[in-house]
């Protein structure tokens, strides 16, 4: 039987890690062809800086050598650029002239340096710092030239100042902001990092904008706006990556920023996919490892045909060492309404702490010096948990071994070399390794980048509390706290009720027995309560994928309110006409909390729309909706979920928002709180989708005629049912 053919466009990480899945899930499925425009195999690009600083040579930092590739039957075409792809005859071709026909493409482009307009930028020895090349390069200035200026003060302008550093340069950094790594970290923290730096000899020049590189042909000094000017032989650029798109927009693939894929990384052209940094998920283009390495899963068992989560984005993180120094960044650590729930300064061992949170939840997390709770944080800000669970609590494990508990074994823990949890608690195991130096030595982990050693350690602890306790240790310790309970009855959560509930199809099954289901889910009381007969009655619903006419408790009002009080101008009509439309269409619809909707045909309205659960405001370019929006305490500003032209368009809106919201919030659970908890951006991107806007509508418009006739209403109107309220 033939196998079809994978072409992979790119031979770094994001498409070397969807690779490595393929061949872990199914190995002969695919005849394999990559093109790197390297010449050389897959290597670790953020561990340049640690060749840079002498630290690892090119052979150290290979992921993937020829072998691997040969023992494999991969075919690696290096050194060969793509410049076309054909999509209607299904073949690429190189500059070279090499064409090769695909059945399945992967687009791995990456990113390249963000050149800056600056004059003079094409100076001699002003350079990037990319690939290994530019390391070469570095080095060999460094024999002739002393003084080098780094414009950028994010991770990579600090990496390459540092490595200049070894190499026996004087580095000065140049940043536009008023601190270094602005995007990771606080002010703080950013202080602490700079001192130690200063420390090893680097020198900073903050809130500096370059106007232009001096010197006639060849870089000798950078000029400020502010008149000031800087003596510099050799001028490294690091102010970001730019995704590499233009192969994908020359051939007719749908680009943004970056290549736009959906949530099992397929582009707009069938049979094409994108991975990594040169591909935009939900409006966003990672340039981190963990993310892309996501993305790379979740496309090789898309590929393999196995069932797979779709993606669904990242939380950004970073756990780095920069130049000898531990840091760990999560979430949001700036951003309106933001707050610090804990700070900690210990001036003594120069460690540093900060969490952030928004409406009581778990947003953000800063560690300077000690990140051993790095793992055990990111788990809170990924699921925005409620504050409560940073309090400390009387016997509990440690947090970061708790964190090393939860890790799935095949989770990767040290990206820089591949290792994973399983391989690192058995070789603890079965060599008795006692320290992070002996697991490093024997699997490698920690022994590049360092980010991971925290993690490490605390898989050294775990596994050993394993073995001291007989297998059981904290891996009984969930990981993390169990949800809190619908009510005394239960100990389900909304969640895991919800789940258990959507098994049961109405419409094919017919009338269930609410009695039966208590007994079956173990509850404490024969008929429930005041508390959780709503609940379940609810969820029922939305399961059985009907909609009731007859309320549920307070719970069924959609009220739409408009301002009745001003002239009828146009706007006024076209506002009367829309809230009909949507009182019409809502009207009886069962919501997990009341929902109010305020339709306004300008600022100057009695009904403000930027308070409301829904709000559409008239304006100009048609009509502005927001959502998420609070009258009363606590008080909060709807966000804009998007403009539409007409009535018809933002009617949709709305409802595909509503419908959004029926399906994923708990019962109780008021729309304000619902944005928060699932994150307006998340929803904002979500909604936006013209395709899902028109499913939402039409299971909405499916539930309504089809309410009257339902079994879920015969059932939640049968005698038995009405006894239970």
């Amino acid at each position: 039987m033939s196998r079809s053919k994978l072409v992979i466009i790119g031979n770094g990480m994001a498409g070397m890690k969807c690779v490595e899945e393929i061949i872990a899930l199914e190995p002969d499925t695919y005849e394999i062809v990559i093109y790197g425009n390297e010449p050389r195999p897959n290597y670790n690009r953020i561990m340049l800086s640690k060749v840079l600083q002498g630290e690892h040579s090119l052979q150290d930092i290979i992921i993937n050598d020829w072998s691997w590739y040969a023992e494999h039957q991969i075919r690696l075409c290096a050194g060969e650029t793509v410049h076309r792809i054909d999509t209607r005859r299904k073949y690429i071709e190189t500059e070279s002239g090499l064409k090769e026909t695909y059945d399945v493409l992967i687009l791995a482009t990456g990113s390249s340096p963000f050149i800056p307009p600056i004059p003079g930028i094409d100076k001699e020895r002003v350079m990037s710092f990319r690939t290994i090349d530019d390391c070469t390069r570095m080095s060999d200035y460094s024999k002739t030239y002393r003084k080098a200026a780094v414009i950028g003060g994010g991770l990579l302008g600090l990496e390459a100042a540092r490595g200049l550093l070894h190499l026996g340069m004087e580095a000065v950094v140049v940043h536009n902001a008023h601190y270094i790594m602005n995007r990771q970290l606080d002010e703080k923290a950013a202080a602490m990092l700079q001192q130690e730096l200063e420390g090893q000899g680097m020198s900073f020049l903050l809130n500096k904008n370059t106007q232009k590189i001096t010197g006639r042909s060849q870089a000798q000094g950078l000029l400020f706006t502010d008149g000031s000017k800087l003596e510099a032989q050799v001028v490294i650029v690091a102010v970001g990556i730019r995704p590499n798109v233009d192969l994908a927009r020359r051939s007719g693939i749908a680009t943004n920023r970056a290549i736009m894929v959906d949530d099992y990384m397929r582009t707009s052209v069938p049979d094409i996919y994108a991975v990594g940094e040169c591909a935009e998920h939900r409006g966003i283009s990672y340039g981190l490892v963990a993310p892309i390495y996501e993305q790379g899963k979740v496309l090789a068992r898309t590929l393999c045909g196995q069932e797979t989560p779709e993606y669904k984005g990242s939380i950004p993180y970073s756990q780095l060492k920069v130049s000898g120094v531990d840091v760990f960044s999560a979430g949001e650590i700036s951003g309106e309404g933001m707050q610090t729930a804990i700070q900690h300064l210990d001036g003594i061992r120069g460690t540093y702490k900060k969490i952030l949170m928004q409406a009581g939840k778990v947003r953000g997390a800063i560690l300077f010096g000690d990140t051993a709770e790095g793992t055990a944080l990111l788990g809170l800000v990924q699921r925005g948990a409620d504050v409560a669970e940073l309090a400390p609590r009387e016997g509990a494990p440690d947090p970061a071994e708790m964190a090393a508990a939860a890790l799935p074994a095949q989770e990767t823990v040290c990206a820089c070399n591949n290792v994973t949890k399983a391989a690192i608690m058995k070789a603890i195991q079965e060599q008795g390794l006692e320290t992070a130096d002996q697991v490093k030595e024997q699997t490698k982990a920690s022994g590049s980048c360092g980010g991971c050693r925290p993690m490490v350690a605390a898989l050294l602890k775990h596994t050993h509390n394993l073995k001291n306790n007989g297998g059981t240790g904290v891996e009984a310790t969930p990981d993390k706290p169990a949800p809190m309970p619908v009510c005394s009855c239960t100990a389900l959560g909304h969640a895991e009720l919800k789940e258990i509930l959507a098994d049961i199809d109405v419409l094919e099954t017919g009338l269930p027995d609410i009695f039966l289901i208590l007994q079956k889910l173990g509850w404490g009381s024969e008929h429930g309560c005041s508390v959780c007969r709503p609940v379940i009655h609810y969820y029922l619903q939305v399961s059985g994928g009907t909609m009731v006419v007859r309320e549920i408790e307070a719970h069924s009002e959609v009220q739409v309110r408009w301002d009745d009080q001003i002239p009828l101008s146009s706007y006024a009509r076209d506002a009367r006409g829309l809230a009909a439309q949507l009182r019409t269409s809502w009207i009886g619809a069962a919501m997990p909390s009341p929902v109010n909707m305020g339709v306004a045909p300008g600022h100057g309205s009695l009904v403000s729309a930027l308070v409301q659960d829904i709000g559409l405001l008239a304006s100009p370019a048609g009509w502005e909706i927001y959502a998420g929006g609070h009258a009363e305490h606590p008080v909060k500003q709807g966000g804009l979920l998007g403009v539409a032209e007409t009535e018809v368009q933002a009617a949709t809106l709305a409802s595909a928002c509503l419908q959004w919201y029926r399906q994923t919030a708990w019962y109780d659970e008021p729309l304000w709180a619902w944005t928060e908890r699932l994150g307006f951006m998340s929803i904002r991107e979500t909604l936006l989708d013209d395709q899902l806007q028109k499913e939402l509508v039409a299971i909405h418009h499916h539930e309504r005629d089809v309410a009257s006739a339902s079994p879920m209403k015969r059932f939640l109107e049968s005698p038995a049912v009405q006894g239970t309220v």
